[in-house]
C-alpha cells in the first residue's frame, strides 16, 4: 500500500479504516487532465481531517470522491482505491455509499430538499428514507438540531432562511443521518466567527461521541488547528505535505500557495522576525483575543 497519513486513536495495529485513499487519481468526464493525481489519505474511526490548499487546488474534487459520487454518480475516470468502511466504491451500490458516507457542499440551498414545510422535517427527511421507526427519527432530529443550537429553528420555513442558518440546517441533516464517515466542504463559509466556532464544537464532539470519521474542507486555519487531529496541504491535485495538525499549519508551503495559517503560527513569526521570543501561552492567550476579536482578519502583532 502506498505511503497515506493515517490518523488513529491509537499506536497498536490499526483497524480497517474509516477512509482511504490510496493512490488516487481522478479527472472529470471529456478530460485528458487529472484533478486528483496520486493522493494517499486515510480516517480512523473517530478522528478529524482538516483539508486545507488554494482555490483550483482539486479540494471539492476530493470531497467527490471521498464521498463516493465522483465518477459513481457524476462520472469521469477513476484510478487507485477509494475505500468506505473497507468497501470499495467500485463495488458499492449508491444506496450502500449514501448509508457509509455523508456529505456537505458549500451552496446549502442546494442540499436542502424543497419539499419539508418545515427546518425539523427537513432534518428528518434523510432518516425517514432509512426506514427508521419515529422515535428513532426524532431522536436523532432533536439530537442533530441540539448539537448545532438551531432547535429555535425547527417551526421555520427552510426556504426562508439566512444563509448562515441554511449551511447550519444542511449540516443538521447530514449529522442525522449518522454515517461513519462524514465529508464536508467549507461548512462554515457562510457562518460568522460565533457560528464557526459553534460547528468546531458539534463535529469535535460528534467525533467522540458516536466515532464518526471527518474530513473538513476549510480555508479557516483557526479552526482546524482546535478540530483536526492532522492536516493535509493540497495543492494542483497532489498532497504537498500531511501530517499532525500543528506541524502542518506552521508549514512555510502553506504561506508560498496563498493560504493563511492560524493566528498563533503568525504572531509567532512576526514576533521571531523581530527577535522576540514569546512564550507559547503568551502566544496562546494574544491569538485566543485577537480570534474573539475576528478570527478571519487577524494581522501579525505590528
Amino acid at each position: 500500500m502506498s505511503e497515506a497519513i493515517v490518523v488513529n486513536a491509537v499506536n497498536d495495529a490499526p483497524p480497517t479504516p474509516a477512509l482511504l485513499l490510496d493512490g488516487v487519481r481522478y479527472g472529470y468526464a471529456g478530460t485528458r487532465r487529472w484533478v486528483l493525481d496520486g493522493v494517499n489519505l486515510e480516517v480512523a474511526a473517530g478522528r478529524v481531517l482538516g483539508i486545507v490548499g488554494p482555490n483550483e487546488a482539486g479540494k471539492s474534487t476530493l470531497c467527490l470522491v471521498a464521498a463516493g459520487l465522483a465518477p459513481a454518480a457524476i462520472g469521469g475516470r477513476l484510478e487507485g482505491d477509494v475505500l468506505l468502511g473497507g468497501l470499495s466504491t467500485r463495488d458499492a451500490n449508491p444506496h450502500q455509499m449514501a448509508q457509509r458516507a455523508g456529505i456537505l457542499f458549500q451552496n446549502p440551498v442546494t442540499q436542502l430538499s424543497a419539499t419539508a414545510p418545515t427546518v425539523y422535517e427537513e432534518v428528518a427527511f434523510g432518516p425517514r428514507n432509512l426506514g427508521l421507526a419515529v422515535d428513532e427519527i426524532a431522536d436523532r432530529v432533536e439530537h442533530a438540531l441540539g448539537a448545532l443550537r438551531i432547535e429555535a429553528l425547527g417551526p421555520r420555513d427552510p426556504m426562508r432562511l439566512s444563509g448562515g442558518q441554511a449551511q447550519l440546517v444542511a449540516l443538521a441533516s447530514v449529522v442525522a443521518l449518522r454515517p461513519p464517515v462524514l465529508v464536508l466542504d467549507e461548512p462554515t463559509s457562510q457562518l460568522d466567527p460565533a457560528g464557526t466556532r459553534l460547528v468546531g464544537e458539534a463535529l469535535a464532539g460528534l467525533a467522540a461521541a458516536t466515532a464518526t470519521a471527518i474530513v473538513v474542507v476549510e480555508h479557516k486555519t483557526w479552526l482546524l488547528a482546535d478540530l483536526a487531529d492532522a492536516c493535509a496541504l493540497v495543492a494542483d491535485g497532489r498532497v504537498v505535505v500531511h501530517g499532525a495538525t500543528a506541524d502542518v499549519l506552521a508549514d512555510d508551503r502553506l504561506v508560498e500557495l496563498g493560504v493563511e495559517p492560524p493566528p498563533a503560527v503568525r504572531l509567532r513569526r512576526a514576533a521571531a522576525v523581530r527577535g522576540v521570543a514569546l512564550d507559547s501561552a503568551v502566544v496562546d492567550a494574544v491569538a485566543a483575543a485577537r480570534l474573539a476579536a475576528d478570527p478571519d482578519t487577524v494581522e501579525p502583532v505590528p
